[in-house]
């Protein structure tokens, strides 16, 4: 089942470990007693050996209370050897690896010490340390970790092949002990009852404007509904932020959550498309009604139109694969997927790594390839989150330097295109117990995360805390608009696309909606965008911005009407720009004039009169030169093109076509102000012409 990975799996691979390095020390311990004779026990009570060899064949029968080994068993018989020879060293270490395959911890530490009390030097390569130290970790015991790890290392009898191991047990109780010492600030807070419920909430994600939040919920089988008949399965819930208040949470409908399970959601910034896990029943087939999939858990898309959720499809393109894949993340500009991928080793065990994909030109995923080996380990990483200003990752891992357990880190994309080397979040952030399902919100200050913690309302809830500003991304903001008919105002589905006018790169591109023309994507603040949008039957649409909001602003807003193919009325060419007083064309301005020469090709039947204008200021002869030589240099650029040169025409209007008077321009009260209106009577126009 798609779930955060449960303690019992990642114990799984642990005590498999153990058990090879407890029967590698008990060989050794034999070796050695072979050396110097036959092997002898550390008791003469034939009676307790009688009952240890007891014990030792216990395992090799089921519990059918748990239906595991019966451990159980192997304990009563061990109390029983005990008690015949409390000293049995044997008996201690037998009982201690039991304990610990239950996960009771500390009877497990109890019973190493008491074997290392009797007979400090029972194993010849302190394995009891080494197994001590691993279990101390567990419990945050991390002082006497740290103690019986280096007793561990200083042996030289120690095998080479756990001396890595044992370093990152070291490093990670020095770590935990500074870490503890010097405690991060964290206050979270429960979502409340409007979110979270008696059933388990977890893998929360969020849009842009954060006033939807989109999470899983655990929930109970009907009996008889579910084709393997689990008795749990995921579905989504979302919650709409509401005059200050969380709304209560309502399923998405059925066509989206199934009788199968839906997990780990990440919704598009403007909430209207939705990348999930959906994983197959016990048979290995069956994803839900009207879904194929290919091998145990896969990636589905699913896209709202207007109010309605359409029905998924398993995502288009080369991510999905007969391993695992899970936990997606998509980037605010739709363009790059992150996500958890589960490969089956010949040992049985799976590891999961983050790995990445890019959306190719026609739209589907490209091969997926795994993040660096600094950040992916050998142990497992999980629930990673990309954060809207596409630089700052954040992700789980059990084989970092941490608390133990699950911890949470940072890594950050450089301006080089490589990550930085992963940062722990730090303590309490992080504990000795799994943390993960984190995901931080666009203005970077609030994070949000599942917990078990006491105090909620049952199981797994969804809570938020301030991050600390060492661990916040880029503050990021939304910018949404409205994409309309000049004429009639009706909405349309205008397709678009954003650029950074500081790299020059492409940033987002995307379409509004269907049905309502809005869309919304994220933006980091102060930089300077370029916004060009096109629809069939349209001129195209341009404009330049800059992305800087006061204090209490959260978005930037544009509403941008689309002027039709019919129309006379001017279209002004808003990315065209020229030095002051010149009237050669800025390099900038080249992307804009490259995909209006491509429009014109496009639409051979136009013919266009491309105007000038300049703002009122200056000589009027002068700037009737100037207006007109810029609108040259356009034409020139658009012939250079491949525009056949008898469809455009070019005239230069100087300030007698004024957009802001000059009375009005007075009237304004700040210099902003007048700035702006100078810059907006200053521009490159086209109409059409007969």
């Amino acid at each position: 089942m798609e779930n955060i990975v449960t303690n019992a799996q990642v114990h799984e691979y642990s005590l498999m470990t153990k058990l090879h390095k407890y029967f590698l020390s008990i060989l050794l311990f034999a070796l050695c007693s072979t050396a110097l004779g036959q092997f002898t026990f550390s008791t003469k009570s034939k009676k307790a050996i009688k009952l240890y060899k007891k014990a030792q064949q216990a395992p090799n029968t089921l519990d059918l209370n748990t239906n595991q080994p019966d451990y159980n068993s192997g304990l009563k018989y061990l109390v029983k050897a005990l008690a015949k020879d409390p000293n049995f060293v044997e008996a201690h270490l037998l009982k201690a690896r039991y304990h610990e395959a239950q996960r009771n911890y500390k009877d497990a530490i109890e019973h190493y010490n008491r074997a290392v009390f009797i007979n400090p030097s029972h194993s010849l390569i302190n394995a009891t340390h080494f197994d001590l130290a691993s279990l101390q970790i567990a419990i945050g015991d991390y002082d006497n970790a740290l103690k019986n790890i280096e007793i561990f290392m200083r042996n030289p009898e120690a095998p080479k092949e756990w001396l890595g191991s044992a370093s990152k047990i070291q490093a990670c109780a020095k770590f935990a002990q500074h870490a503890i010492q010097h405690p991060k600030p964290f206050n979270p807070i429960n979502m409340g009852s409007q979110i979270n419920s008696v059933f388990a909430e977890y893998f929360p994600t969020l849009t842009i404007d954060g006033r939807t939040i989109l999470f899983t919920r655990l929930l109970p089988v009907v009996h008889g509904k579910k084709l393997d008949r689990s008795d749990e399965q995921e579905d989504f819930f979302f919650s709409i932020f509401i005059d200050e208040v969380w709304s209560k949470a309502q399923a998405l409908p059925r066509n989206i959550n199934t009788e199968n399970n839906e997990g780990a959601p990440s919704i598009a910034p403007d909430g209207k498309g939705l990348i999930f896990v959906a994983c197959s029943d016990a048979s290995g087939q069956y994803y839900g009604q009207n879904r194929t999939g290919k091998g145990s858990c896969d990636l589905f898309y699913t896209k709202k139109i207007g109010s309605r959720w359409i029905d998924p499809i398993n995502l288009p393109g080369k991510i999905n694969s007969s391993n695992w894949e899970t936990q997606p993340s998509l980037s605010a500009d739709g363009k790059t997927l992150y996500f958890i991928r589960g490969v089956r080793g010949k040992d049985g065990r799976r590891n999961a790594d983050i790995y990445v994909s890019n959306v190719q030109n026609d739209g589907t995923w490209g091969e997926a390839h795994p993040l660096p080996s600094y950040i992916n380990t050998p142990l497992a990483e999980e629930s990673v989150h990309i954060h809207p200003d596409g630089k700052t990752l954040y992700f789980a891992s059990r084989g970092h330097i941490g608390m133990g357990g699950s911890d949470l880190y940072v890594t950050r994309l450089g301006e080089d295109g490589n990550w930085s080397k992963p940062e722990n979040l730090g303590y309490p952030i992080n504990t000795l117990h799994d943390e993960n399902s984190l995901m931080v919100a666009p203005n970077g200050e609030i994070a949000y995360f599942a917990s078990d913690r006491s105090g909620g309302y049952g199981n797994l809830d969804l809570y938020y805390f301030e991050l600390p500003p060492e661990f916040q991304p880029i503050k990021t903001y939304y910018f949404d608009g409205y994409v309309f008919d000049e004429k009639s105002t009706n909405p349309i589905p205008g397709h678009f696309e954003l650029r950074d006018l500081t790299t020059g790169k492409t940033v987002i591109i995307s379409d509004a909606d269907a049905v309502d023309g809005t869309f919304s994507v994220a933006l980091p603040i102060n930089n300077s965008y370029a916004i060009h949008v096109t629809h069939p039957g349209y001129f195209p649409y341009s404009l330049h911005f800059d992305m800087k909001l006061t204090e209490d602003q959260k978005s930037y807003h544009l509403n941008i009407p689309l002027n039709p193919i019919t129309s006379k009325t001017e279209n002004v060419l808003s990315n065209v720009f020229f030095d002051y007083n010149k009237s050669i064309l800025r390099e900038e301005s080249k992307v804009e004039l490259n995909e209006f020469a491509y429009y014109l090709i496009q639409n051979r039947e136009l013919k266009i009169e491309l105007g000038g204008h300049t703002d009122s200021r200056g000589n009027a002869a002068e700037n009737i030169k100037l207006s007109t030589d810029r609108a040259k240099s356009v034409r020139d650029y658009l012939i250079n093109k491949g525009v056949q040169p008898d469809r455009l025409s070019f005239r230069g209007y100087g300030s007698s076509q004024l957009i802001y008077s000059d009375d009005a321009i007075e009237k304004m009260k700040s210099e902003k102000e007048k700035d702006k209106a100078h810059q907006a009577n200053r521009r490159t126009c086209y109409k059409v012409i007969d």
